[in-house]
């Protein structure tokens, strides 16, 4: 028997003006926390982790289990399947 996580699709939206920041694909339940670079799909951002329409930082840059991720400030984000 091998236990393999579903991974899902979910889009990640800046929670003060609504603008569609990421596609990442998610990989357990639970509230989003941080976003494997190698994960995101589509990302609609330049890059600096700040929402291009209103300018709020909504992640910051962090290495987790060796590898590139982006911590989410909780509160910034909110989360659709």
């Amino acid at each position: 028997m091998s236990s393999r996580r579903s991974a899902r699709t979910v889009r990640v939206y800046c929670a003060s003006c609504g603008f569609y920041l990421y596609k990442y694909r998610k990989g357990g339940g639970g509230k989003l926390v941080k976003c494997f670079v190698d994960k995101i799909v589509q990302d609609n951002t330049e890059g600096d982790l700040r929402c291009p329409s209103c300018g709020q930082a909504f992640a910051r840059e962090t290495m987790v289990y060796g590898r590139p991720a982006n911590k989410i400030i909780q509160g910034k984000v909110t989360v659709k399947r």
